[in-house]
């Protein structure tokens, strides 16, 4: 088969979906990093990263969500299925 032919794709059987770019993860890190060095600082500094923990967990939680309910419930595999026990001839 040489390059200059042309080959037929067909649909994919099974789809990955990648997340997309979110400030989530690191506005909880912070989270948790101030809340981490205001055991030492104070209760203000707890406060803040309490309050940064709480919004970057909240702003994940429904990043995920949109992500999952926008995939596909049920696919088709191309494969064959594996029986469940052994075939006896």
């Amino acid at each position: 088969m040489t390059p200059s032919q042309d080959i037929e794709a067909t649909e994919p059987s099974e789809l990955i979906y990648t997340p997309n770019n979110s400030w989530a993860p690191i506005v909880t890190a912070a989270g948790v990093a101030f809340l981490l060095v205001g055991f030492f600082k104070g209760w203000f500094v707890i406060l803040v990263g309490v309050i940064f923990l709480l919004l970057g967990l909240r702003a994940w939680w429904h990043i995920s969500n949109d992500e999952i309910s926008r995939m596909r419930r049920e696919q088709q595999t191309d494969t064959a299925v594996i029986p469940a026990e052994v075939i006896k001839s």
